[in-house]
């Protein structure tokens, strides 16, 4: 592919080119990228792993939600020294593309051994085959984001072009989360006569792990190649070798920043709320409201229409009306959405469970409420760029592989968390194991609503008050890009 050239313009600094604008084919292949990441999270997500070792191989639900907590918590503290190290590497190939080319095959491997279980083990002995693979799947894929996430700075400079880039990357996140889920409902994991055991059935796994892997090879490797003319641009880091003293000292001063750190515990708290939701999502589509696994696959459809909306919608909205604001407005809008059918359940405005009604509603909301809830995630990265940008003009360190891995230790601390809230509220309701989803009793349902709910909406309701401290703005990025392409021009 050949490099697209930087725009030589009238800049905020007069004597410097204006900063690269990406073009379509660098949007979407960076984009692109981000496909193996979102299958990853289908595959690694709560409310498939309790499916598929509660319900399927049998493990205590509260195990399984301390085995996703225990393995994110490990990762997360690998993911700061693969972002160091991708920040220090010096290759022929630059400080990122090198360890996204060298993720591919581990992560694909990895994800078709996680489904393959091996039968006639203790449950003490299944327990560590999930940790042993949850961690290896969680540290390869963490060697292909981390380096891919921390190009976008460097990828966009532009304030909103940021946005723009980080918008495809959520597009092609959640349309190829959402493409695997229906494949997973709709083909592997239907019922119907041909599989009457629909969720339970072992063996459908197994196929669909086969698949999730290729796709994950492909789309990393294509990525990658992708972005791979714009290397000789990138910053190159220097020569001088960094002791442990050195680096630990680095890594306080580029952390310590005030508006990074909002960023960084409202991303724990939307990870905590997030890592609940997707702990509980199939046991309460599936349970209370009813659904079938082929109409939970079409609720699931939602996301990605959520996901184009915000494309459009998201950059044009947050550059007429600033980036905070705009997220504000968005997790409100998200709040009131999440809420709106449970709270029309108990007025009995919803459609009874068992008619086409149900699922059709619950898709409906989910639009709306993905677009929200993507705007806040779509902005809250281009936030944290921005951050990026700033953390090195006050310190002079190139540091966005440490900044996007501790966003990505943070949001998996509250993944981690979430997953053991999901696995404690099923124990603490007794939801039985092994038992078809329209056969539990109603209290058990709604009980798992009840304690659910506030959790989930509490966490980001949090998150929110945090980012509405968020000071940083248009002018003072312009400032940063400005100070940045001097030092960048300067001998």
């Amino acid at each position: 592919m050949a490099a697209e050239p930087y725009v030589e313009a009238a800049s905020p600094a007069g004597d410097l080119p204006a900063p690269f604008r990406p073009g379509l084919g660098i949007r979407a292949g960076y984009g692109l990228g981000s496909l193996a990441f979102g299958i990853t999270a289908t595959v690694l997500a709560g409310s498939v792993l309790q499916l598929y070792f509660n319900q399927v191989i049998g493990l205590p639900a509260a195990w399984v939600g301390a085995a996703i907590m225990a393995t994110i918590l490990i990762d997360a503290v690998i993911d700061p020294l693969i972002g160091r190290f991708s920040d220090q590497l010096r290759t022929p190939w630059g400080r990122r593309h090198a360890l996204m080319y060298a993720a591919a095959l581990p992560s694909a491997l990895g994800v078709y051994a996680m489904w393959h279980a091996p039968a006639g083990l203790s449950p003490a002995w299944l327990l560590a085959f999930m940790v042993a693979m949850l961690l290896f799947v969680r540290v390869a894929t963490s060697f292909y984001e981390i380096p891919s996430l921390a190009l976008a700075p460097e990828l966009a400079p532009g304030y909103d072009d940021r946005t723009t880039l980080l918008a495809w990357r959520f597009v092609f996140s959640i349309g190829g989360a959402a493409a695997m889920n229906l494949i997973l409902y709709q083909v592997f994991l239907r019922e119907d006569a041909a599989n009457p055991l629909g969720v339970l059935n072992r063996d459908r796994y197994e196929a669909f792990g086969v698949l999730a892997a290729v796709v994950i090879f492909v789309a990393i490797v294509v990525s990658s190649l992708a972005t791979h003319s714009r290397i000789r641009h990138l910053h190159v880091p220097s020569a001088r070798p960094q002791g442990l003293r050195e680096g630990l000292r680095d890594l306080k001063s580029s952390l310590s920043q005030p508006q990074l750190v909002k960023l960084l515990f409202a991303t724990l708290l939307n990870g905590l709320g997030g890592g609940v939701y997707f702990g509980l999502l199939a046991y309460m589509f599936l349970g209370f409201w009813g659904l079938k696994p082929q109409e939970l696959a079409l609720v699931l459809l939602a996301p990605p229409i959520g996901a184009l909306i915000a494309l459009w919608v998201v950059p044009r909205l947050s550059g007429r009306f600033g980036k905070r604001p705009f997220m504000m407005a968005c997790y409100l809008g998200w709040l009131l959405m999440f809420v709106a059918p449970y709270t029309a359940r108990y007025l009995g405005l919803m459609p009874p469970n068992g008619s086409a009604g149900v699922w059709k509603t619950l898709a409906g909301l989910e639009v709306v409420a993905s677009t929200f809830a993507y705007g806040v995630h779509i902005v809250l990265r281009s936030m944290l760029a921005d951050a990026a940008d700033d953390v090195a003009v006050k310190t002079g360190l190139r540091s966005e592989g440490v900044l996007f891995a501790a966003y990505g230790v943070l949001d998996k601390w509250g993944q981690g968390l979430g997953a053991l809230g999901a696995g404690l509220i099923l124990t603490f309701v007794h939801f039985p194991v092994r038992i078809a989803p329209g056969a539990v009793e109603p209290g058990i349902l709604a009980g798992l609503i009840l304690m659910a709910i506030p959790v989930i909406a509490g966490a980001n309701m949090v998150a929110m008050v945090l980012i509405s401290q968020f000071h940083l703005d248009r002018a003072q990025h312009e400032r940063n890009l400005a100070e940045l392409q001097r030092r960048a021009a300067a001998p």
